[in-house]
């Protein structure tokens, strides 16, 4: 009898912050697709999702609704105070978007979507209707009637061409302007990630959040957090919104990918308790709250909060951000470092400099990503958080490496 054929996942193997690939070693410098917040191989993690796989792989949510509620009390020392509900019944963050969409519009009886230039919420239609790149309608037809853009934070590349020590912090303060004369005026939310991730890791200057908090106030607008990338530890605290943006107080919180620790999908929306207002019927999806997810939610949390993780990433981060702000002295085509915690990123040239420098690297046993699906100027460099300082310094070693030779031969 002849054997099947390898599906060719045999040659692939995690461990740690590695990728083992075909006779190679890599330091995978992307998370997986930033979604092995714990790398390839926390124990804990994978021991308890081997244990459910031997008790059963799907329940409807109707018979995990208790484990959920468990799970939320769990994870409430690491909440805003005011946070006080949750729907953990989504398993992608496009799905928690639109669910956080929903929300919105029922607990508020207004329609329209604020969110931000160079944005990404997600891959669905309602997710990418939202999303602030037109690159990605292009090709169809994408309605979401009910949602306007507004410039991003980007002080590298001012919308108003304004220098940050005297901006008047216009891209949060004139959104009443869009408003007044962009919109329909019944706004229910703007969304908003702490660091746009996709959009080129950009970083929000200090007081952004609280000035965006107040003009939403101000407005009546809900705030959605969209801590898909920044949650569960990636910028040094549980969310960034309990960290370093913690004055944007978001009303609701959308989480994913690291939060199910070694690449599990599991998502969730968190909101305030007047804010819980979802029947059933209005929001659920086939795989949500099932119990994979679920164990590997609470054993990532679980996890966090036993091996120090947090502490970890605040050890960590200053010296990687350290090593990238040096090499970009070193190397005339590095700009802009930048980032929070293990949210890091530098800029090349032109976005052809970044596809050369990506296949650069991983010839030097690095993985990285770009920004913008290609089109952008950003190398992301978001390790594992559970990477050591060793670890970072034979990172950053590797890093010199494939920059001295992409500077050398690998420019395009």
């Amino acid at each position: 009898m002849t054997e099947a054929p390898s599906s060719g996942l045999s040659e692939y193997t995690g461990r740690g912050i590695y990728l083992h690939a075909h006779g190679k070693q890599y330091i995978d410098c992307a998370s997986g697709t930033f979604n092995l917040s714990l790398g390839y191989s926390a124990k804990e993690v994978v021991d308890a999702l081997h244990a459910q796989l031997d008790r059963c792989l799907h329940l409807s949510s109707d018979f995990t609704r208790e484990k959920s509620g468990e799970i939320f009390e769990m994870m409430r020392e690491f909440l805003p105070p005011h946070i006080g509900a949750f729907w953990f019944r989504d398993i992608t963050g496009s799905g928690a978007t639109e669910g956080a969409i929903r929300i919105a519009q029922k607990a508020t009886g207004k329609t329209d979507i604020f969110s931000l230039f160079l944005s990404h919420h997600g891959q669905t239609v309602g997710a990418t209707g939202v999303s602030g790149n037109a690159f990605r309608h292009r090709s169809f037809s994408l309605p979401f009637a009910n949602s306007v853009k507004i410039p991003a934070p980007d002080c590298a590349n001012c919308f108003y061409s304004q220098r940050p020590d005297r901006c008047g912090m216009l891209c949060a303060t004139r959104l009443e302007d869009f408003v007044e004369y962009a919109s329909s005026g019944q706004v229910a939310a703007l969304i908003v990630e702490p660091v746009l991730g996709n959009g080129g890791n950009i970083v929000p200057p200090p007081g952004y959040f609280r000035v965006l908090r107040e003009t939403c106030d101000k407005l009546g607008v809900l705030i959605i957090a969209d801590e898909v990338q920044t949650g569960f530890g990636r910028t040094g605290s549980f969310f960034a919104s309990t960290g370093f943006a913690q004055e944007l107080r978001p009303d609701i919180i959308t989480f994913a990918k690291g939060a199910g620790g070694v690449g599990i999908p599991v998502a969730g929306v968190l909101m305030r308790p007047e804010l819980d207002v979802l029947e059933p019927w209005e929001h659920s999806t086939t795989s949500g709250a099932n119990p994979l997810a679920l164990v590997a939610l609470e054993e990532t949390v679980r996890y966090l909060r036993d091996h120090r993780v947090l502490e970890n990433v605040a050890t960590v981060g200053g010296p990687l951000h350290q090593g990238l702000t040096d090499l970009a002295r070193r190397f005339t085509n590095v700009s802009n470092v930048r980032g929070v915690g293990l949210m890091q990123a530098f800029d090349l040239p032109t976005s052809l400099d970044v596809q050369s420098f990506i296949r650069v690297a991983r010839e030097h046993g690095l993985i990285v990503r770009g920004s913008r699906y290609g089109f952008g100027q950003t190398v992301k460099i978001r390790p594992p958080l559970i990477i050591t300082p060793d670890e970072v310094r034979e990172l950053l070693v590797r890093l010199s490496d494939a920059l001295r030779t992409y500077e050398r031969e690998g420019r395009p």
